[in-house]
């Protein structure tokens, strides 16, 4: 049994609704059945009752969620205790974020910190979004970094958490240069020959931003895809070897770019081929026991003091 089967089960028992804790929880919601139909396995009986709208649990159900409640403060508080003993932990901020933020954003935003901030310690922790969005949900890191647009909000309940804007990051069409320092393929392509395309996978948080772009475009695209992955580095390294056009954050082709190593595959007089995301912070906010004395000694409150003083 998984502790997140738990804390989906309490989601579950709170909203009374199957599609929107798995909002709540950044699952798909035959994922979060799932997990509930596991719970229920290993439970050996129903706990939710399926026959009713809204949902409701079964007196199995009920029993089990007032345990859960106990069972996840008793863990909480356990490893609250266990983080308080570990002096390395206490001055370490621990930054949850997506992969393609850590090799690009991170480092130089880390340096420019540290110039107006000061010196702190720092462990990053590189995920796929969902992944890195779970690690803040689930009390697993201090800071969550990522990005986010209108059109693919994270639904963090905003009286749990708040998000800060660090900058802006831009998501266009990028290709290999030819010989003469021009696209190797040049958009909007042809019906009878379409071009070369290196998409991310199902699911990925960029994905879905650029079926958007892709949606949006005023001009037919014609593209083939014919390769896939959920990070944008890999992307950008098939693009390096001209494989096909790929859409990639501005960050992370900008040495390329100075270098023609890679161009921008959409012409002057295809507008629209882009689009414009913010890369935020995001954080728990602090329980009204912390006090403001035991705040003031956490690097990462402090931290999250001056992100919030620099956008006023």
């Amino acid at each position: 049994m998984e502790t997140k089967w738990l804390e989906d089960f309490v989601s579950l028992a709170e909203t009374r609704s199957f599609s929107r804790s798995a909002q709540l929880r950044h699952v798909t919601q035959p994922a979060f059945s799932r997990r509930i139909q596991a719970l229920e396995a290993w439970a050996g009986t129903d706990l939710v009752d399926r026959s009713s709208y809204p949902t409701s649990l079964t007196p199995a159900g009920k029993t089990l969620y007032d345990q859960s409640l106990e069972m996840l403060q008793a863990l909480n508080n356990t490893r609250a205790t266990l983080r308080a003993h570990s002096t390395s932990s206490q001055d370490m901020i621990e930054f949850a974020v997506p992969h393609t933020l850590a090799f690009t954003f991170f480092p130089a935003w880390v340096s420019s910190l540290r110039e107006k901030f000061g010196p702190f310690k720092s462990r990053l922790i590189a995920l796929n979004v969902h992944d890195a969005v779970m690690r803040l949900v689930e009390g697993s890191c201090d800071l969550l970094i990522t990005y986010h647009h209108a059109s693919q909000p994270f639904q963090l309940d905003a009286n749990r958490y708040e998000m800060v804007s660090l900058g802006q990051e831009v998501l266009a069409p990028y290709v290999k240069a030819d010989a003469d320092g021009l696209p190797l393929y040049q958009l909007p392509g042809r019906a009878n020959q379409p071009l070369p395309y290196l998409g991310y996978a199902p699911g990925a948080y960029l994905g879905r931003v650029t079926d958007l772009i892709l949606k949006e475009s005023s001009t037919p695209l014609h593209l083939d895809r014919v390769y896939e992955t959920d990070m944008a580095e890999g992307l950008k390294a098939m693009a390096l070897e001209g494989h096909g056009i790929a859409f990639l954050p501005h960050s992370a082709v900008k040495k390329d770019l100075r270098t023609r190593k890679l161009v921008r595959a959409a012409p002057p007089g295809l507008p629209g081929l882009e689009i414009t995301m913010d890369v935020r912070a995001c954080r728990e906010k602090p329980s009204g026991k912390d006090s403001d004395r035991e705040q003031s000694k956490n690097p990462a409150h402090a931290l999250w003091d001056f992100l919030q003083s620099e956008k006023i």
